[in-house]
């Protein structure tokens, strides 16, 4: 294989020397990690100045299970000061999905561009669209970017075809055991060890994955910060996913009878047949039913320590690209594919639409061009301390990752760029023609402005449940169960106070129904909310 720049079959003599020399680098890189160039990629010029752009994308990561927000005990500093540096967007949520796997709907729906029911049928298709190159890593790529995937991928289709590199690719979760399951028992024994490498798991190959991550980005840094061209890094970590294990080390830093119940605990949920989160299903069997206080403290200490874990990776990352000298600035994004439950509600998994498992954290942080960010204060494309409190969907981070390269949107991606409202330099009804256009209500209803789409967050599971979430209010159907929940996001933020038989609400909550049904529309969903259900699905 040539491992040399295409450039260099034009060039003699000195200058051809002097690449050779840059080139090295890109030869002992390709030693550890799986190379797919692809020489018809554009060059960029001496005068771009794009930014390198930096996804890091955790798994099963609930949006306060950060010590910023200090309604848990979880240690994040490193999370903590990034978001601190950057732009917070305090509800970013995933719109569901179509498969008890929500990962693959909010992955495919990131990588499509497209919401969830138009995105499932896009998903079997995705090899299709990487040999189009129509996905957005590919139109990164084919613009001058370099890119790069470490990590979970969990989708049909070869991250090879879809990154110039890919490495230590994962599948959907680490192999779990047996003994992982229904624990910690009363007066029983708990044969698990969360920190045992014997278990395999996370220690497949010899090294935690979280960390194996870490180390992949820091030789792509080595090898690439300092390269002509903008480079796309996605890191996608499997933590903090079931099986939940981390370094004792970690492990050691919470103690489970001090650990606090996040509100609202409970040791069954009423509808979780109906709703499709049986006790059978995977996620709802980690834990004994019912559910015990003991129990959940137990497993939230492995989620803690699973995420202070990882956020020590992310702390390496972060050293590597402010110790690479790279002459660009740098754009990190912060995400996770969805929330987790672990006791509340009585639910242990993610399927399900209460905000602890559809809202995720999300943020943005510049970190400037040269070898410290501290000693100046140069200007940054992200505003540092900002906090942004409309309601978005985290799949935008595509779409935005794209604005800030200069990549147009494709008329099939939905989710539109957040940039505009991380920098206020434009009015969303004025962004309207590029980036909003595809998110109005469809044209046969009573059409909102672009601005206001923002207001709404529409969740759905399965053929089994519906929410929407608008104007401090939200409703959550259960159409097999005939049953409905309403909640005063304003003064409930946890979810405890079922509002929908109170017939002072009863506008609101026929509002917030036809509101449900008219985004139906645009977004294609197949159930009916009418009394008939979607027979085909």
């Amino acid at each position: 294989m040539n491992f040399l720049h295409p450039v260099s079959r034009v060039l003699s003599g000195g200058q051809h020397l002097l690449l050779v020399g840059l080139c090295l680098m890109e030869v002992l890189f390709a030693k550890g990690l799986l190379a797919n160039q692809n020489s018809s990629t554009l060059q960029p010029t001496a005068e771009d100045h794009r930014p390198h752009l930096v996804l890091i994308f955790a798994d099963d990561m609930t949006y306060d299970a950060m010590s910023l927000f200090q309604r848990r005990e979880v240690q994040t500093p490193n999370l903590d000061e990034l978001a601190r540096r950057g732009t917070l967007f305090t509800h970013a949520a995933n719109m569901g999905s179509w498969s008890p796997a929500v990962c693959i709907a909010s992955r495919s729906m990131l990588l499509t561009g497209r919401t969830l029911w138009k995105a499932e049928k896009s998903h079997k298709q995705l090899s299709h669209l990487a040999s189009q190159e129509l996905l957005w890593p590919q139109r990164l790529k084919k613009a001058g970017y370099r890119t790069f995937i470490s990590g979970k991928w969990h989708l049909p289709v070869p991250p090879e075809k879809v990154f110039d590199q890919a490495v230590h690719i994962r599948p959907g979760m680490p192999a779990d055991k047996p003994a992982g399951y229904n624990r910690p028992l009363e007066h029983t024994k708990d044969v698990w060890s969360a920190s045992d490498p014997a278990l395999g798991g996370y220690w497949e190959g010899g090294t935690h994955w979280s960390e194996v991550l870490a180390n992949d980005a820091e030789v792509f840094l080595a090898s690439h910060a300092r390269a002509n061209s903008p480079f796309l890094m996605y890191l996608a970590f499997n933590a903090p996913h079931d099986p939940r294990q981390a370094p004792q080390e970690f492990l050691d830093q919470y103690q489970a009878s001090n650990l606090k119940l996040p509100a609202p605990f409970l040791p069954r949920y009423p509808f979780a047949e109906a709703m499709g989160s049986p006790p059978s299903l995977r996620d709802e069997r980690l834990a004994p039913f019912p559910r015990t206080e003991a129990a959940i403290k137990q497993h939230l200490k492995e989620y803690y320590a699973l995420i202070t874990h990882l956020d020590a990776q992310i702390g390496k990352i972060l050293h590597a690209i402010e110790s690479s000298g790279t002459q660009r600035e740098t754009i990190i994004a912060f995400t996770a594919d969805h929330g987790l439950a672990i006791g509340q509600h009585g639910l242990m998994g993610k399927q399900n639409l209460y905000d602890h498992s559809t809202r995720v954290p999300l943020f943005f942080v510049s970190i400037p061009a040269g070898s410290s960010t501290k000693s100046h204060q140069p200007q940054t494309t992200i505003p540092e301390g900002k906090k942004v409190t409309r309601p978005v969907y985290l799949q935008s981070v595509a779409a935005t990752f794209l604005n800030l390269a200069g990549v147009p949107l494709l008329p099939e991606e939905e989710f539109p760029s957040l940039l505009p409202l991380i920098q206020e330099t434009t009015t969303i009804d004025a962004a309207t023609s590029q980036n909003f256009q595809n998110l109005r209500f469809a044209k046969d209803t009573d059409s909102l402005s672009a601005k206001e789409w923002h207001e709404d967050l529409i969740g759905s599971y399965l053929h089994r449940q519906r929410s929407i979430t608008s104007g401090g209010m939200k409703l959550i159907l259960y159409p097999e169960a005939n049953a409905e929940r309403l909640y005063n996001l304003k003064t409930d933020p946890w979810e405890q106070t079922d509002l929908s038989a109170d017939e002072s609400y009863r506008e609101a909550r026929n509002q917030l129904r036809e509101r449900l049904i008219q985004w139906q529309k645009t977004l294609e969903d197949p159930l009916h909310l009418n009394g008939k259900d979607n027979a085909s699905r």
